[in-house]
C-alpha cells in the first residue's frame, strides 16, 4: 500500500469536506451576529452547542472510536456489520436515557449553562440535538471507515448550508435564542436521514452481539473519561465565564474562539484522514517511525498557522466584527493554537489506542484539564476572557508534555532534537507577539515569515524528499 498516497489523498479530501463544514460557520458568522441585537444571544447559542457537547460526550460513551477500531480487526463482511449494529442499538439506548435525563434536569441546566431557569426550553432544544447527534455519528461511520470520500464530501457540503438556511429566516423574523439551535436540530435529523437510508444494510437488529458489545466496552468505557475530559477542555471555561462574567462575556468569548476554531479545519482535515490511515497500516514494521514523523510534521504546521494567525487576528476582527465583538482578537491565537495540539496529543494517544490500552491516555488528559481549570480559577478573574484562553492552551501545553514523554519511555513514539527547537521558537514568536505587537499587522507578519524560515531551515531535507515523492507519483 502507498503510504505517502493514502495519507494524503484521505487528508486532501477529508480535509475538504471539513474543511467546507467549518468555512461556512466562520463566513456566516459575522452575518449572525449583525443579525442579534448583543452578544447575549450568540452566548446562549454558543452554550446550548456547550451542553450538547456534554450530553453526547456521555452518550457515545466511546462507542465510535471503539467501533472504528473493531471494524478493521477482521476482514470480514458479515463481524462487520456485528459490529456496527451493536454499537448502534448500545448507542440509541444510552442517547435514549441521556435525552431524558436531560429533560428532567432542564431547570438545573438551564442555571448552570445559560446563567438563568427561564432559557430552561432551549435544553429541550438541546436534548434533541444530543440524540441526533449521538446516534447520527455512529450512523454515518460506515461511510468513513469504506473511505467513501464523494459521499462524505456531499454530506459536510449540505449540512451546514441546511442549518444556516434555516437559522437566517428566523433571525429575521426575531427568534434570536432558538434560531440556532433549533436549525442545528432540524438539519441533523435531515442529514441522518440520508446517510440511515445509504447505511442502512450495516445495521441491524437481529445482528446485535453481546460478545462484541463487551469487546467494544473495553475499548470504549476508558475512552469515555477522555471525551468528558475534552468535554472540560473545550467548554469548562465558558460555564466558568458564564457564571463569573456573564452570558455576554461567554458570547464575546465565543466570537474570539471562532478564528481560533479555524484550526478546526486543519484538524478536522488531519483527523480524517489519519484515522483511516492510522488503523489501515498499525500492523507495518516501521509504524512507530512513521507515527513520529507525522506528529513532527503536524506540529510544524500547527506552530507556522498559528504564527500567522497571531498577526492577522486584531485586522480580523477590527474588519469582520462590530465594536463589541473587537475585543475577541486578543484569544484567538490562543484558542486557535489549542486544538492543534489536542490533535498532536490524538496523534500520540493513537498509539496506546492501537495497541488496545486506552487507560493511560484518560489519566494525562486528566493531568491537563485539571491545569486547566485549576488556572482558570486564577486567571478568569484577572484577566478576564483571555485568561480563559491562556488556562485552556497551558492545559493542552501540560497533556503533549506529558503524552510525549511518556510515549518515549514506552518506545511508542521517537521525536528528534529538531523538533524541540522548533517548539523553542514558536514559544519564543508567541510571547514576542503578545507583550510588543498584538495589533501590528507589518511586525507581526514579518515576524511571523522569520519563524516560518527557521522551520523551513530545520526540515529543509524533509521537504525536498515530500516534494520529490510527490512528483514522483509518491513511490518513495
Amino acid at each position: 500500500m502507498n503510504k505517502l498516497k493514502l495519507f494524503l489523498e484521505n487528508f486532501i479530501i477529508y480535509g475538504l469536506g471539513g474543511a467546507i463544514s467549518k468555512i461556512v460557520p466562520l463566513i456566516m458568522l459575522p452575518i449572525v451576529t449583525r443579525l442579534m441585537p448583543n452578544a447575549t444571544y450568540y452566548g446562549i447559542s454558543d452554550m446550548s452547542n456547550t451542553l450538547v457537547s456534554f450530553g453526547s460526550a456521555i452518550a457515545l460513551m466511546g462507542m465510535y472510536d471503539a467501533m472504528y477500531r473493531m471494524f478493521f480487526d477482521k476482514d470480514n463482511e458479515e463481524y462487520k456489520k456485528d459490529v456496527c449494529s451493536t454499537a448502534l442499538i448500545f448507542t440509541l439506548i444510552t442517547s435514549a436515557i441521556i435525552f431524558i435525563l436531560m429533560l428532567i434536569m432542564k431547570q438545573s441546566l438551564s442555571q448552570v449553562f445559560f446563567g438563568n431557569k427561564k432559557y430552561a426550553y432551549v435544553v429541550y432544544l438541546s436534548a434533541m440535538a444530543t440524540l441526533v447527534g449521538a446516534t447520527n455519528s455512529i450512523v454515518s461511520a460506515p461511510t468513513r471507515m469504506q473511505n467513501q470520500r464523494k459521499i462524505y464530501l456531499i454530506a459536510n457540503i449540505v449540512s451546514p448550508v441546511l442549518s444556516y438556511g434555516i437559522a437566517i429566516p428566523l433571525l429575521l423574523k426575531g427568534h434570536y435564542v432558538i434560531a440556532l439551535p433549533i436549525s442545528g436540530v432540524l438539519a441533523g435529523v435531515t442529514v441522518e436521514a440520508v446517510f440511515g437510508v445509504l447505511n442502512a444494510k450495516w445495521f441491524s437488529v437481529k445482528r446485535f452481539d453481546w460478545q462484541i458489545l463487551k469487546k467494544l466496552l473495553i475499548i470504549a468505557v476508558p475512552l469515555m473519561p477522555n471525551f468528558i475530559i475534552y468535554w472540560v477542555f473545550n467548554s469548562c471555561d465558558r460555564i466558568m465565564i458564564t457564571n463569573m462574567l456573564g452570558v455576554d462575556a461567554a458570547g464575546v468569548y465565543s466570537i474570539g474562539s471562532k478564528l481560533g476554531l479555524a484550526s478546526q479545519l486543519i484538524y478536522t482535515a488531519f483527523a480524517g484522514g489519519w484515522q483511516y490511515f492510522a488503523f489501515s497500516t498499525m500492523k507495518e514494521d516501521n509504524q512507530v517511525k512513521t507515527n513520529s514523523l507525522i506528529y513532527e510534521y503536524m506540529g510544524i504546521i500547527s506552530f507556522a498557522c498559528t504564527s500567522v494567525i497571531c498577526a492577522i487576528s486584531y485586522v480580523v476582527y477590527d474588519i469582520l466584527f462590530e465594536q463589541e465583538y473587537i475585543a475577541g482578537y486578543i484569544i484567538a491565537p490562543y484558542l486557535f493554537m489549542a486544538p492543534l495540539l489536542q490533535m498532536l496529543y490524538q496523534i500520540g494517544n493513537n498509539q496506546f489506542l492501537i495497541i488496545k490500552k486506552t487507560w493511560p491516555g484518560m489519566f494525562i488528559l486528566s493531568s491537563g484539564a485539571v491545569v486547566n481549570i485549576l488556572l482558570n480559577r486564577i486567571l478568569i478573574p484577572l484577566m478576564g476572557i483571555e485568561g480563559a484562553a491562556v488556562s485552556t492552551l497551558l492545559g493542552y501545553v501540560a497533556t503533549c508534555l506529558i503524552d510525549i514523554v511518556v510515549l518515549m519511555k514506552c518506545k511508542l513514539m521517537k521525536p528528534s532534537f529538531r523538533f524541540l527547537i522548533a517548539v523553542f521558537v514558536e514559544i519564543i514568536y508567541f510571547v514576542l507577539w503578545r507583550m510588543l505587537f498584538p495589533k501590528n499587522l507589518v511586525l507581526g507578519i514579518i515576524a511571523a515569515l522569520i519563524t516560518m524560515a527557521c522551520f523551513i531551515i530545520l526540515y529543509i531535507k524533509d521537504i525536498k524528499t515530500l516534494i520529490t515523492s510527490i512528483k514522483q507519483g509518491g513511490n518513495k
